[in-house]
């Protein structure tokens, strides 16, 4: 099983929808990856393999997946890594003292929130989330585990729009899973 074959297989279940949510948007759907669990299980090997292959020698100690599709895939890839899972949320969904971080949407702004005590100081994590666009809510997530003292080691997503440059704002390595090889050898 290679990281890549996965990606081409993986690549084919996803439908595309044009004009959604708005016109002249061509939304690509990974949901259906889900529906099957030979699927399923393959893109949470990718992340893993490809974790594997680039921190040999690194201890992760968690996965925080971004409300709300990095809960999808977040929680079984640290199962399947045997770390924990912390959940990074919008402002208002989780109880206790939170830390707080402010982040830009198309529309305005927003806000994540995960609790303090739900990371120890410097734990090494990796971010998850479905898509990376303007990076925004993933550079927030990462404003967060600063705030805690831990260190973001990778950011993973399944797919990118790369011509927002959202990996530009992130202050870690980014991998996507579904890019065309050609683009993957570049990185």
């Amino acid at each position: 099983m290679s990281i890549e074959s996965n990606a081409k297989e993986l690549k084919q279940a996803l439908r595309q929808y044009p004009n959604f949510p708005q016109e002249g948007i061509l939304f690509e759907d990974f949901l259906p990856i889900f529906q099957n669990p030979q699927l399923f299980n393959k893109l949470v090997e990718s992340f893993k393999l490809h974790l594997a292959e680039k921190f040999p020698n690194t201890k992760i100690d968690y996965i925080i997946g971004l409300e709300s599709r990095g809960f999808l895939f977040g929680p079984a890839l640290a199962l399947a890594l045997n770390v924990g899972f912390v959940p990074v949320r919008k402002a208002g969904k989780l109880p206790g003292e939170c830390v707080k971080a402010v982040y830009m949407k198309e529309y305005g702004q927003d806000e994540f929130e995960m609790q303090k005590d739900a990371i120890k100081e410097g734990s090494n994590v990796v971010i998850v989330d479905d898509i990376i666009a303007t990076g925004g809510s993933a550079a927030a997530a990462g404003e967060l585990v600063e705030k805690v003292g831990a260190n973001v080691i990778e950011y993973q997503f399944v797919l990118e729009l790369d011509f927002l440059k959202g990996r530009d704002k992130l202050k870690a390595p980014v991998f996507t899973l579904l890019v065309d090889q050609k683009e993957a050898l570049k990185n």
